[in-house]
């Protein structure tokens, strides 16, 4: 096996605990990467704002990927690159969410942005990216500026169903993919967490096939397709577990930790 000289991991569900918790042993596996000569980085459908908190703990001097890796930004939290939805795309999509009676929310690189602050998961996005929405009551004036557009609903099956209708509205103009079974999420077009890791390995100048991945939904798949090894969480869906080349515990049970000290593990066997 090529011995990995990066490690991508997904946030929630991967790296955090169904409670947003990073635990003190994901903390030290991550930073025992780095000890060992490892980079390691993060790339989530959070927005920027939600990432800052980690890189402290993580050690991370990398730049991170905000908005399914649609973006790029500095350890210092500085935009280093930026990709935008087109502006008629913005439009569309949240005609159609409306049309579906799922809670909107547009994201631009600094801010949260929705018409409902009692919305059902509004609360679970706070405490997850410690951060308050800013409450509006049009759009219109930030079409040009969204980095991201997520439809947040507890019908999961309308949310599966508006998933493949945002696909074929969009086309080639947007990405639209769950983050979570509550969360749609449209991105800018061909940005996705696989090119922001192809990415960070063309500025660090590591062959593919040394990265490893690690994430637990649909939007993970994108980064697993291109890494050396791919490692789904135990918490993932079956579907998700397909395309990946390993599948380690949840994330209730230390499912970060105890992938990266398998590596850890492997790399030093050489």
């Amino acid at each position: 096996m090529t011995r990995i000289a990066l490690v991508v991991s997904d946030v929630d569900g991967t790296l955090l605990t169904k409670d947003k918790v990073l635990t003190e042993r994901a903390a030290k596996a991550a930073r025992e990467l780095r000890d060992s000569g490892i980079a390691f980085t993060i790339t989530s459908s959070r927005p920027a704002i939600g990432m800052g908190f980690l890189i402290a703990p993580l050690q991370i001097d990398l730049p991170v990927g905000p908005f399914n890796g649609s973006s790029m930004i500095g350890p210092d939290m500085r935009p280093i690159e930026q990709s935008l939805i087109p502006a008629d795309a913005v439009e569309r999509c949240i005609g159609l969410l409306h049309q579906h009676g799922i809670d909107i929310w547009v994201f631009t690189a600094d801010a949260w942005l929705t018409r409902n602050p009692d919305g059902g998961y509004v609360p679970n996005e706070q405490r997850a990216i410690r951060a308050d929405p800013t409450i509006i009551d049009d759009f219109s004036p930030y079409l040009s500026n969204a980095c991201k557009i997520v439809g947040s609903s507890s019908d999961f099956e309308l949310l599966a169903a508006c998933e493949g209708e945002m696909q074929t509205l969009l086309g080639s103009e947007a990405t639209a993919i769950r983050s979570q079974s509550y969360y749609l999420d449209v991105t800018p077009p061909g940005r996705d967490k696989g090119t922001f890791v192809t990415a960070m390995a063309q500025r660090l100048g590591i062959p593919l096939d040394a990265v490893a991945t690690i994430g637990d939904m649909h939007n993970d798949v994108a980064m697993f397709k291109v890494s050396g090894l791919s490692i789904a969480m135990g918490n993932a869906s079956d579907d998700v577990k397909s395309h990946a080349k390993r599948v380690t515990t949840s994330n209730q049970d230390e499912g970060f930790a105890n992938a990266m000290e398998m590596i850890l593990a492997e790399n030093a066997q050489g």
